[in-house]
């Protein structure tokens, strides 16, 4: 069956995600994780695609971003992931698909829509128990959200046009701790597709 092509437009933001085949982990140790954001950076910087948020979970990744030229996610995205399951397999002595087939896209057009999913991003390690505060967890943009890193991986002119101050994103972060834990009230905002990725046991 030939590969689906999908057309991504510059100016526009799209949600991606996928999760470890058989929801196995996809990252092992915490160089793992390192190697995969040096890929995305390279790649994003080549192929000028601005992140707008982004969390690595041990066998899931969510990211939501903006291309700057047409079509040039695909490519960016496919170079991407096939240096990283090449890379993941011949470190762990494995072979076959390390992903669930293909990423999940999704055409994120409306503010209602940014505002659960970059929520929903950030807070994906507390919901799951893996920390207590976003903060505390390396391998998402949430630190460079609120000026705790000076990481690449952001898009600061998106972040200070919808917030004024990252004291002021951190009261948003705050005051939806309990929605978050709650999803099956919202979680069609973000999954409009859900019945093909159900997050369940450790894929948040």
């Amino acid at each position: 069956m030939p590969h689906r092509h999908i057309k991504f437009l510059n100016g526009s933001y799209y949600h991606f995600y996928n999760r470890g085949v058989n929801h196995s982990d996809i990252f092992i140790e915490r160089e793992n994780y390192h190697y995969l954001l040096r890929l995305i950076k390279k790649n994003f910087l080549k192929h000028r695609i601005s992140m707008i948020a982004y969390c690595l979970m041990p066998n899931h990744y969510h990211l939501f971003v903006r291309p700057e030229t047409d079509d040039s996610l695909s490519t960016c995205l496919k170079a991407v992931f096939i240096s990283y399951v090449q890379a993941f397999n011949k470190q762990y002595g494995r072979s076959g698909p390390l992903f669930e087939g293909r990423f999940r896209s999704i055409l994120v057009g409306e503010l209602f829509y940014m505002l659960h999913l970059y929520r929903y991003i950030h807070l994906n390690p507390v919901v799951t128990g893996l920390v207590d505060s976003p903060e505390q967890w390396e391998f998402s943009n949430y630190r460079e959200w609120i000026g705790l890193r000076n990481g690449q991986l952001v898009d600061r002119e998106f972040v200070s046009k919808h917030f004024k101050s990252p004291e002021q994103y951190k009261e948003f972060i705050r005051a939806n701790v309990v929605l978050e834990r709650d999803k099956s009230k919202w979680k069609r905002y973000i999954f409009p597709e859900a019945g093909s990725f159900r997050e369940d046991d450790n894929a948040t």
